[in-house]
């Protein structure tokens, strides 16, 4: 059980309380750029447990089971921190653009219970390379929104609006993210109303 691949996945998860301190002071610029930090290295724990699992032959079903819910917590997290701290808001739409979020947390939900219907009937739903493009999406966006709090000197006049660039970088792909979820979750979908009778 506590191979290095499994390791790397917990400190994911038990890592995430930290995440959602540093997101959760409005204002406190160090705070967003340690948060920043932190969510750079668990990313790149995110690659290396999967890796060092297969090429180490330390594929364990521990490690396929956790794997995917730490992603989820940490996404899930950081989607509910941002959006409680009113960071998920921008020109033209004010706070509108919680509903990005929602649409992908409301996906995350819906197919992990796909998952979890399908298990019992021996049928695997493959991820697809546009639910790859979804997750590289979706890292971006939430990446830049938080590094956009740390940085608010980042920011650009465009005619009567001034723009932070990471985060209008960050609104931007978390809208292409919500896209590709609801796309991504329709194959999914329809994978799954095959085998319900």
């Amino acid at each position: 059980m506590l191979t290095l691949p499994n390791i790397l996945t917990l400190s994911r998860i038990f890592a995430i309380p930290l995440l959602a301190y540093f997101l959760w002071w409005p204002g406190w610029e160090m705070g967003y750029l340690l948060a920043f930090g932190l969510y750079c290295l668990m990313g790149v724990t995110d690659y290396f447990d999967g890796y060092l699992a297969r090429t180490s032959g330390t594929v364990s079903k521990l490690g396929i089971f956790l794997d995917p819910i730490a992603d989820k917590i940490m996404v899930a997290a950081v989607i509910l921190v941002l959006a409680a701290q009113g960071v998920l808001r921008g020109p033209y739409v004010g706070d509108a653009h919680v509903i990005a979020g929602l649409i992908i947390l409301m996906r995350e939900i819906a197919v992990s219970g796909l998952r979890e219907f399908l298990g019992p009937l021996q049928v695997s739903v493959p991820v697809s390379k546009l639910a790859k493009w979804k997750t590289t999406f979706q890292m971006i966006s939430l990446g830049s929104l938080i590094l956009g709090q740390g940085l608010p000197e980042w920011t650009i006049t465009l005619g009567e609006i001034d723009a932070n660039v990471p985060h209008t970088v960050g609104l931007a792909t978390l809208w292409a993210a919500a896209v590709l979820t609801v796309i991504t979750g329709w194959d999914y979908l329809r994978v799954g109303l095959k085998h319900m009778d």
